[in-house]
């Protein structure tokens, strides 16, 4: 079934449409939660948490835009919610303990304190990083998903570049 058909058909409430259009989307939610996290018992939560907000929401999306850049500001923002609600019950450190072992922890500890740097910069760093090198937009795809100019997009990651080379330089070029 056509994209747009789909949508209009799950926003009208009919459910079997609502699970193809999830089906079709669920790695993207995913894997932009994973990015955002950095390990998977984490990014299983957000995508949850996205789901339930696609299905609750879907009549709100509007053809002027595409669907893929309504559904990412709505993983963003469900990311955002679950991080403020996980701080309050634990803290950062507490985050690192339920990394899987084996071969995978150390790039999953990495992508954690990577991903931890960034976010302490403040709002729209992470969610530009995560657009750009994570999924691939462009600098004026990212701009406009997030409703930036394209030279705050560049700006942006000029700025988490020198950012990381100042903590990577900091702890003695330590990061794994």
């Amino acid at each position: 079934m056509n994209e747009d058909l789909l949508i209009a058909a799950a926003a009208g409430g009919d459910e079997r449409a609502f699970e193809v259009l999830l089906d079709r989307h669920y790695d993207r939610i995913y894997r932009f939660a994973y990015r955002w996290c950095g390990n998977v018992p984490d990014a299983e939560d957000i995508t949850q948490l996205a789901c339930i907000k696609l299905a609750r929401n879907i009549r709100q999306f509007r053809s002027d835009a595409a669907f893929t850049s309504w559904l990412f500001r709505l993983v963003v923002n469900c990311a955002k919610d679950w991080q403020k609600s996980q701080s309050r019950h634990r803290g950062e450190a507490n985050a690192l303990e339920s990394l899987p072992t084996g071969s995978t922890q150390q790039a999953e500890i990495y992508l954690a304190e990577v991903l931890t740097a960034i976010d302490h910069m403040g709002p729209g760093f992470k969610e530009t990083a995560l657009l750009v090198h994570g999924e691939g937009f462009s600098h004026g795809q990212a701009a406009r998903l997030l409703g930036v100019k394209e030279s705050t997009v560049s700006w942006r990651l000029h700025r988490i570049r020198r950012h990381l080379a100042s903590v990577e330089s900091a702890i003695g070029g330590q990061l794994p």
